[in-house]
């Protein structure tokens, strides 16, 4: 794909019931265009201001986000539920590249995590399951049950840390919550032990939480199992 693409669409403000046009792009190619880049992760690209009121609004539509040079496909489709995107025409578009990594996201706060993450070179599955156990000691550090949101908020090659930013208790207060980088290699190994099917999928996939829990699952399904064998030796 060498370019982005763009459509033009009208909108009804919700304000003053105003018709309105808007530009809207489909697709972003940050390679052959590096100011959209800024503009998709400060949300700038989605701003939409009504020409009659002002109204100010950011639009949330189906996006694919391309950087060429770091070799990885986002797909913001809001809301997707799906774990594989069943797209023929788009398959067929991308079938001859080869070891991109393919992602679709279903909000904001994860495309711009997933851009972070494999611009910083890391392996996005791997942040996942090293997002995962922290956020179990992060609960039980704040006494609650459980932790489910969180985004990696920073990373650090030469200091050997990244941090996750968690949201918790009933407020959502964030937590920042800094760990070393041997979970994260440890989280590495793990995945690349039990999700490799997943890697070799050529399709558009979700990479979460909730994919994340299965592995972890697996995980520890397969030391209880290897250690009941041993004690049975």
């Amino acid at each position: 794909m060498a370019n982005s693409n763009i459509i033009k669409k009208r909108i009804v403000c919700p304000k003053c019931d105003e018709t309105t046009e808007a530009t809207l792009y489909t697709s972003i190619n940050v390679t052959n265009h590096k100011e959209l880049r800024e503009r998709a992760m400060d949300e700038s690209l989605f701003k939409w201001t009504c020409k009659s009121c002002g109204h100010v609004a950011r639009l949330t539509y189906p996006v694919l986000y391309n950087d060429m040079k770091n070799r990885f496909m986002v797909y913001l489709i809001p809301h997707i539920g799906h774990f594989q995107l069943a797209d023929k025409e788009l398959e067929e578009e991308f079938k001859t590249l080869k070891h991109i990594n393919k992602r679709i996201v279903p909000d904001f706060n994860t495309f711009k995590e997933k851009i972070f993450i494999f611009e910083s070179g890391l392996d996005d599955m791997a942040v996942e399951l090293t997002k995962l156990a922290i956020s179990q000691a992060v609960a039980k550090k704040h006494k609650l049950e459980g932790v489910t949101e969180g985004y990696l908020s920073m990373y650090n090659s030469e200091n050997n840390t990244m941090g996750f930013t968690y949201f918790v208790g009933e407020e959502k207060k964030p937590y920042v919550q800094s760990a070393r980088l041997e979970i994260y290699g440890k989280s590495f190994s793990v995945v690349n032990e039990l999700a490799v099917k997943d890697k070799k999928l050529k399709g558009f996939i979700r990479v979460d939480r909730e994919w994340a829990e299965n592995i972890l699952y697996r995980y520890k399904r397969g030391r209880q199992v290897a250690k009941l064998n041993q004690n049975r030796e």
